[in-house]
């Protein structure tokens, strides 16, 4: 199969390792890619984000399917004109895509789906924003209402700060302020060809900088899988499972089909467990990052045969996806100055060293070759993966292999996971 993925990151890197891990073999072209993507996939120069450029080359290079990974090709409609002319694609069109792109157009999809999430308000101007988190009271949550990279939400109880969080998003748009909910989280992807669900395995992010969950909200600086203390409220991870895909994604893919914006693809359930039971925080309309580097690894059956099937609107032919029981943990390593203002252009070294760890494969986030070797080029650089036969064993590994490279300023949490058993 001649498979396209669009991205840069270790999403899209962690996609194209499974892909290769598969017995089938697969022509596997990226754009833009990074300096890891480019020992595993051949290297386009397209613009991801144009609807134009993707869609001539995958006509061209006659591309069996394209896999679309962050959010903004999908917020700019590539999906849709892949669709037009025939060509399968894994990712939302951009009427569908909104469930990420716009906060207020989710929340008014959970509410006629019946799904259950936090209260919200929608504040257009200061004062509005003011009213609404005097209303909701402390700790606030202020969210932009678009795309923000993983870093538009603000959770505190200094008033101030929520404030001068939203007047960074209110020239631009409104913002979405929140009821605080309270709670353990929990990530859970979902298939959909438009008409049916097909949930994978949970997994647990860290979005804060800092241990113990201290710090400025990152776009996610690690994560675990499988959740082994779910089966304490629901009796196992399954049943966790099927709660959902019946409480929360099958309601609103049906939802969507019903206004005419069938979803297909990645519906991504951003979950808290609150003593009044499971809600929704947020959806992504793609797999997330860092949870598909923990996800992936795990999955037994081939990749590119769900997304297949869900891109061509076939998703009941295949068998539900089963998961192996290796405790996996990813820790992200980032530049200095992340998230903030990360020093980017710096020297990577010791990559290769901590792959050799047993049980630890390296996806790359933001990489290039330099004259001298590899060289960060963004916030967070790349993720150290690493399997077990228990997260004590997973954690170790994943420790040992980071331990062994070098970037000036580095950072990375060293508690990922530790509170597992």
């Amino acid at each position: 199969m001649k498979i396209l993925v669009l991205g840069s990151g270790a999403r899209e890197h962690a996609i194209i390792l499974a892909l290769r891990a598969e017995e089938a073999t697969h022509e596997i072209f990226a754009a833009p890619g990074n300096a890891g993507i480019a020992q595993d996939a051949s290297l386009v120069s397209i613009d991801a984000n144009s609807p134009v450029e993707v869609t001539s080359y995958a006509l061209e290079n006659a591309i069996d399917l394209v896999m679309i990974g962050p959010e903004a090709p999908l917020v700019a409609g590539v999906a849709d004109a892949l669709r037009e002319r025939g060509i399968p694609v894994f990712g939302p069109g951009k009427a569908a895509a909104q469930l990420e792109g716009s906060k207020t157009f989710a929340k008014r999809v959970m509410d006629a789906a019946g799904v259950p999430t936090g209260r919200a308000t929608r504040a257009a101007t200061r004062a509005e924003v003011e009213a609404a988190i005097d209303e909701f009271g402390a700790p606030y949550v202020v969210k932009a209402d678009g795309l923000a990279a993983g870093k538009g939400v603000i959770v505190t109880s200094d008033r101030d700060a929520a404030l001068a969080h939203a007047d960074t998003y209110l020239p631009t748009g409104a913002v979405l302020v929140e009821e605080f909910l309270s709670g353990p989280e929990v990530s859970l992807f979902f298939l959909s060809d438009g008409d049916h669900v097909v949930p994978l395995s949970p997994a647990q992010d860290f979005k804060r900088l800092l241990n113990d969950d201290e710090g400025p909200n990152t776009g996610g600086m690690g994560a675990y899988s499988p959740l082994p203390w779910l089966a304490e409220s629901f009796g196992s991870e399954a049943a966790f499972v099927e709660q959902v895909t019946r409480e929360v994604a099958e309601p609103v893919i049906r939802q969507l089909d019903a206004e005419g914006t069938p979803f297909i693809g990645l519906l991504y359930a951003g979950l808290i467990l609150t003593e009044q039971g499971v809600k929704v925080i947020e959806f992504n309309a793609r797999f997330g990052d860092p949870e598909t580097q923990v996800v992936l690894p795990r999955l037994i059956e081939p990749l590119s045969e769900l997304l297949l099937a869900a891109a061509s609107g076939h998703l009941e032919d295949c068998a539900a996806p089963t998961f192996r029981p290796d405790a996996t943990v990813t820790v992200v390593l980032a530049s200095e100055g992340y998230p903030q203002s990360p020093v980017t252009g710096r020297a990577l070294s010791g990559v290769d060293a901590a792959a050799t760890v047993d049980g630890v494969h390296v996806a790359h986030a933001a990489t290039a070759a330099g004259e001298g070797g590899l060289v960060a080029t963004g916030g967070r650089v790349l993720n150290v993966v690493a399997t077990g036969g228990s997260f004590a064993q997973a954690r170790s590994r994943v420790y040992d292999a980071l331990s062994r490279i070098e970037l000036e300023g580095g950072q990375y949490r060293t508690d990922i996971a530790a509170r597992v058993e």
